[in-house]
This record gives structure tokens, sequence and C-alpha cells, in this order.
């Protein structure tokens, strides 16, 4: 499957044919690069609910591994990418924080899949997103973000520590990358076609 920009806007280019819209989430922990994944992909100006992260988070949010990090997504992003003249993928970006997880039961309603950011410095803060999907039997696959001094793993080595089945794909990309995200989405959408025709 190969996704490519259509040429003229969605609505006046499905016009008349029926129009596909697609959801996916892009979720993970607290600052593995889910807006940057949303930002280096949309069409559009994404949407973002970024806010400048303030003395009233210390002791709240686990800024671990990522002490430089000085905003942080409070609601969702939102993106948007026409895949052709009658498909459209609209990107929905989870907030990280243990205390926003309340919002993703409503911004998972409907969604055909997720793709799920690691940062495989900080482990820990990728599980609660795989036990999401994973309970809801919603498709899913493991984004390894590529961050500076990330060390080189096996594949097996990363599956067995985040306890992730071997038809869950694990995909070694890079958030920044248009073209790496991207083929990232390419790698759900073909998983969970797959799901769905699975008896």
């Amino acid at each position: 499957m190969d996704f490519a920009p259509a040429d003229a806007h969605p609505r006046a280019a499905g016009a008349g044919r029926g129009l596909i819209p697609v959801k996916i989430l892009v979720a993970g922990g607290f600052g593995v690069g889910k807006t940057t994944f949303v930002r280096s992909l949309s069409e559009i100006p994404p949407v973002s609910t970024e806010e400048d992260m303030s003395v009233l988070s210390i002791g709240v949010d686990d800024v671990t591994g990522v002490a430089q990090k000085t905003t942080t997504t409070v609601a969702m992003d939102f993106g948007r990418i026409t895949v052709d003249r009658q498909l459209v993928l609209y990107l929905f970006g989870t907030p990280g924080q243990s205390r926003f997880w309340f919002m993703w039961d409503e911004l998972a309603r409907g969604a055909v899949g997720a793709v799920v950011l690691v940062d495989l410095r900080r482990i820990d803060a990728c599980f609660a997103a795989i036990d999401y999907f994973e309970s809801r039997g919603l498709p899913f696959v493991v984004a390894a973000n590529r961050f500076p001094g990330t060390r080189a793993f096996a594949d097996d080595a990363v599956r067995d520590a985040l306890v992730v089945s071997g038809d869950c794909p694990l995909v070694w990309m890079d958030a920044r990358d248009p073209r790496s995200s991207l083929d990232t989405l390419v790698v759900l959408v073909e998983h969970a076609l797959a799901r769905s025709t699975t008896p």
C-alpha cells in the first residue's frame, strides 16, 4: 500500500464519490513523540493543545528522561492526510500523562487502529498504551522512535521487554521524518485490514 497526497481538497475531490474517513490514534507515554509524529504528517496546520508546563506539574508529571521538555499535550493533537480522492486519514494524538487518560475512551471511539510510540530509553512509559489497546482488541503497531542515544536492540528483545505478541508489528522509525512516519501508518493500516479479514 502506497500513500500519496491527493492533488485536490478531499471534500472537492471526493464530492459525489463517498469520502471514506479513517480515524487513527497516535498514543504512548509522556514525551515519546506523539505531537511530533502528527506534525510531521499532517497536510493541514495541525490542531494542537500543547501548553507550557508549570510548577504545578512538579511531582505530578514524571519528566525522567525528558527533563528538557517544556510543553505538554493536555487534550489531543489532530492532523489529516489525504490518501486519494476517496480515502482520508484523521490522526488523533492522545495526551501522555496518566491524569489525562480518562480522555482516551472518547478519542478511541471509531478508530480503526493505533500507533503506539515507544522511547526505548523509557519503556515503562508505554505499557499503559499497550495494555489499553490489547484489552480493547484494537489493532496497533509498536513504533520504536529512534531518539538520540537509543541503543540498538534485536526485535525479539524489544518484543520481550514490551510483552507484545509476535503478530503485533514492530516498526523502527523517526517521528521527525515524514517518510518514516508515513511508512509506520502504512504498516498499521495493512495490519488493521488483515485483522478485519481474519475469521
